[in-house]
């Protein structure tokens, strides 16, 4: 049997196609913007997006230009550019796509037109290697890269249910010398991009962004709960991922917010019509990791033959739960540090991931997890014994040379006929 390349996704949802629309004519009018001039900033996903907002800098977000070079198959390619230039391709894929652009030099190939070379690098320093990774991607394109240091929880005991405490209680519930780091960092950084660009920071504007990115995090935690509590599903997570990343890549502007409610209104139109992503849905899993953006019909694959849908992924759910920090009679930029200070730690630290993986399993009924690319340990042992079998998939979602379309089928397919099914039917 020959191996599908790029398995293509069934739309599900008209707004869909509606922001990936804006999406390509927002990044035509930024590389015009910096054709004329303008600075230009690469952001990592845990980078305070808002701060740059405030200030008009237009900026990219690491993680969508690579899921972007993903879905074009380009991945191979640039990563094939990284090894030729002598660095490991190995570790960080899913960062350091766009320095392998860079290094190909390409831009007819690229996609869209290509990244055009950004002024300003910024980064968490989330890993040993992001550091030196963004320090030679700022060598190589001439931009000034701006670290931010990324502290831990060392509390021996962390209260489960972040996700109930974060939105209102963040002042009290995360470590206060932590916040204090990241809150003097935010200082700086504003100081440092005013001095960078000429460019003043707008309280008033500040504030009303970060109003903005909370009525979008309402809305998607409204999408969430509408998708976990409908049986059939009215969408699947090969639909909410590209629905909810897009506009999270805007959070805190009005198209944002207003793209977060119509998902929403469309999504309640499903249900109230009774539209499922599979009427003949049996089976609910859960993808825990990084999306296959490069293959998004894969999640919608094993619908025919087992009745069985994909209706989570960690993009919506921590749309939902990850980012709500009311600030009412508090500071703003505060706020801000206390949406970033815990971000790794909601999607991989043991203590908050692994309660968090069950919660939304539980509230979303699912019957089976496929784990991949993930350090796990802790969240599928919390998730067996609560009966919920998981599949573990040790690769790179956009590394093909750690995984193939046929392989993952195969797998998924036994895992389902061999534990899921059987567990199903034994409840």
């Amino acid at each position: 049997m020959s191996e599908p390349t790029g398995i293509r996704r069934q739309p599900e949802l008209r707004c869909t196609a509606e922001f990936s629309r804006h999406q390509r004519e927002w990044f035509r009018q930024l590389r015009e913007r910096v054709r004329d001039g303008e600075p230009f900033a690469v952001l990592s996903a845990d980078s305070p997006h808002e701060i740059y907002r405030a200030l008009d800098i237009p900026y990219v977000v690491v993680q969508w230009w690579s899921s972007l070079i993903a879905a074009k198959q380009l991945a191979p390619r640039y990563l094939g550019a990284l090894a030729a230039a002598g660095y490991p391709t190995t570790h960080e894929q899913y960062n350091s796509l766009p320095l392998g652009e860079l290094l190909d030099n390409d831009p007819d190939s690229a996609p869209w037109g290509g990244l055009p070379r950004p002024t300003i690098l910024q980064a968490s320093l989330s890993s040993d290697s992001m550091r030196q990774l963004f320090e030679v991607w700022a060598r190589r394109s001439g931009a000034t890269f701006i670290p931010l240091e990324h502290s831990v929880d060392t509390r021996v005991s962390v209260p489960a249910n972040w996700w109930e405490e974060l939105p209102d209680r963040w002042h009290d519930f995360l470590p206060r010398e932590r916040l204090d780091l990241l809150s003097d960092e935010l200082t700086g950084l504003v100081r440092l991009l005013e001095s960078l660009t000429g460019r003043r920071f707008s309280e008033t504007r500040f504030v009303e962004i970060m109003r903005l990115a909370n009525e979008q995090a309402e809305h998607n935690a409204a999408t969430r709960e509408l998708i976990a509590r409908t049986r059939p599903a009215p969408v699947s997570a090969a639909e909410t991922m590209p629905a909810v990343m897009i506009p999270q890549w805007h959070r805190g502007s009005v198209w944002a917010r207003d793209a977060a409610a119509t998902l929403r209104q469309e999504v309640q139109q499903r249900v109230d019509a009774g539209e499922a992503a599979h009427p003949g849905e049996k089976l609910r899993l859960m993808w825990l990791g990084r999306g296959l953006w490069s293959s998004l019909g894969l999640y919608q694959h094993f619908q025919e033959k087992y009745g069985a849908v994909f209706v989570w992924s960690m993009y919506l759910g921590l749309a939902a739960d990850g980012y709500l920090r009311y600030f009412e009679g508090r500071d703003p930029l505060r706020a801000l540090a206390a949406r970033f200070v815990p971000v790794g730690e909601e999607l991989r630290m043991p203590t908050w991931s692994s309660a968090w993986h069950l919660k939304e399993a539980r509230l979303h009924s699912i019957d089976g997890v496929i784990s991949l690319g993930e350090d796990d340990f802790f969240s599928v042992r919390r998730l067996e014994s609560a009966g919920i079998p998981v599949l573990t998939i040790r690769a790179d979602n956009v590394d093909r040379r750690t995984w193939s379309e046929q392989s993952l089928i195969e797998q998924i397919g036994e895992f389902i006929e061999t534990r899921v099914t059987p567990a199903t039917q034994a409840r």
